[in-house]
């Protein structure tokens, strides 16, 4: 079905767009998003300019569709004066790229009347790794919270979706979906919230204590990973920069404590917490239905603070709920290798890198939320994709590269029909327009319950301090 609903999706056009299209960054999402956004979006190639370092080897494709490629790295020296004439009233900006700071480039679209969207809020280099920050500094948490800033001052203006790719992005909208369907599937019925506040009390009243963001990588290419080199389904720049990032979760109102090395923030809205580890080396006990359990990274995104404060109840100044959410990624076997190789030279990066598309033979992402501490066990929601689907729906792609590409197109397309929202999250645009959008891309898109805990199966071997009657505390959840 998923394949029926793509070859039919092909070529229709969501709407037309006269403005300019200015794409910052050409790495492997760009080269993705690329062809999506000439099939799903009425604009010519020649409205299209993209400003990158280098094509990453995609030159043939730029020219081949006719857009303009300017060879540039920004910087906080040009990238006004790179931008200025190519972004007026009306004109997009897609920013793909790494080093470049969001908040300028958003700030520099509002001032200019232009629309905006990125995968992820990005810092100016350092941002991620300069030891002069504090850990604290250092975070998504302090990145969002600095985004989140402008909010106020741009209200009404135009739109400017941050962070809106898988995940973040993406997983938003899962999420979302997946309460509607544990409460269909709990015998609630409910109409679909349309508040903040009643998406809180829904994920409240189902009980939901838990959130991962549960992903298994396994595809897979013949050629074994070199000594001295990082290979990875996406960009590895950016893989690195937020694994050496602080492990990052929101804090959930049903903790009893916080982990050993755990630390909470004197600034901001006070939904997350961060470990004074990096995430590249932080593991926990995660669930997906193809691979069951296996060992995550607690890799930070933005999602983990986003949804733990989007989903957050209060009684004034009492906060009365709040799930622990985080990431929990086991990246492609390759990337295991290189990520541990990477952690024993003390978080240096590799000087070789290689993105694996063409050369993946088998394998699939699987990408989705869990939801856990509900009455029904755990719940599983999200994409399936093989490598094989995604070659046949879009070209440019790999399994991991299309879940992120789609809502980016999907963002795109919001930002359009929704031009004067100002800043917003993905937490905060319609769910189910986006993932009308992005399914015929995601291949099987499938909800799973499950009884599985993170106790299960412990202690077989070797005897440990255990919370057996309440296994969704975090300390249950962490390979020490």
């Amino acid at each position: 079905m998923a394949k029926r609903a793509a070859r039919k999706a092909s070529n229709r056009k969501y709407l037309a767009f006269k403005g300019r299209m200015v794409m910052i960054g050409f790495g492997s999402i760009g080269h993705g998003v690329l062809p999506l956004i000439l099939r799903h979006i009425g604009i010519k190639p020649g409205q299209i300019t993209i400003i990158a370092e280098d094509a990453r080897g995609g030159l043939p494709e730029v020219r081949r569709y006719g857009v303009e490629f300017i060879q540039k790295r920004l910087t906080r020296s040009n990238y006004r004066q790179t931008l200025a004439g190519r972004l007026g009233k009306g004109d997009f900006l897609v920013n793909l790229s790494v080093e470049v700071a969001s908040t300028s480039l958003v700030e520099l679209c509002q001032e200019k009347g232009a629309l905006y969207i990125d995968t992820c809020i990005e810092p100016w280099p350092g941002g991620y790794t300069d030891p002069g920050l504090s850990v604290s500094r250092r975070s998504n948490y302090a990145l969002r919270d600095t985004m989140l800033k402008l909010k106020p001052r741009y209200r009404g203006g135009p739109t400017a979706v941050i962070a809106h790719g898988a995940n973040p992005g993406l997983v938003s909208h899962f999420v979302k979906q997946a309460l509607v369907n544990l409460a269909r599937d709990s015998g609630l019925k409910i109409a679909v919230p349309g508040t903040r506040e009643g998406w809180g009390k829904l994920a409240r009243r189902l009980g939901v204590r838990v959130i991962h963001i549960a992903e298994r990588d396994t595809q897979v290419s013949p050629r074994p990973k070199e000594v001295g080199e990082f290979v990875n389904t996406w960009s590895i720049d950016g893989f690195v920069s937020e694994g050496s990032q602080p492990a990052e979760m929101g804090w959930g109102t049903h903790e009893k404590g916080l982990p050993f090395d755990g630390a909470r923030h004197d600034f901001g809205c006070g939904a997350a917490i961060y470990l004074n580890r990096p995430g590249l080396v932080t593991r926990v006990r995660t669930w997906t239905p193809i691979e069951g359990p296996f060992h995550g990274f607690i890799i930070t995104h933005n999602e983990s603070i986003s949804m733990a404060d989007y989903y957050t109840l209060r009684d004034g100044d009492n906060i009365t709920y709040r799930p622990t959410v985080h990431y929990a990624y086991h990246p492609c076997d390759q990337a295991i290798m290189s990520m541990h190789e990477c952690a024993g030279k003390n978080l240096h990066q590799q000087k070789s890198q290689r993105l694996i598309v063409d050369e993946i033979t088998e394998g699939r992402d699987e990408l989705g939320v869990l939801l856990m501490g509900h009455q029904k066990g755990i719940y599983w929601y999200g994409s399936q994709l093989d490598i094989h689907e995604a070659r046949e729906v879009t070209p440019y792609n790999n399994a991991t590269s299309i879940q992120v590409c789609a809502p980016v197109l999907s963002g795109i397309i919001w930002a359009l029909e929704n031009p004067d929202r100002g800043i917003v999250e993905a937490d905060e645009m319609d769910f189910e327009r986006n993932l009308a959008i992005s399914m015929p891309y995601l291949g099987p898109v499938v909800g799973k319950y499950g009884k599985w805990t993170p106790l299960e199966d412990r202690e077989r071997l070797f005897p440990e301090d255990l919370d057996r009657d309440d296994p969704w505390q975090f300390k249950n959840f962490r390979v020490v």
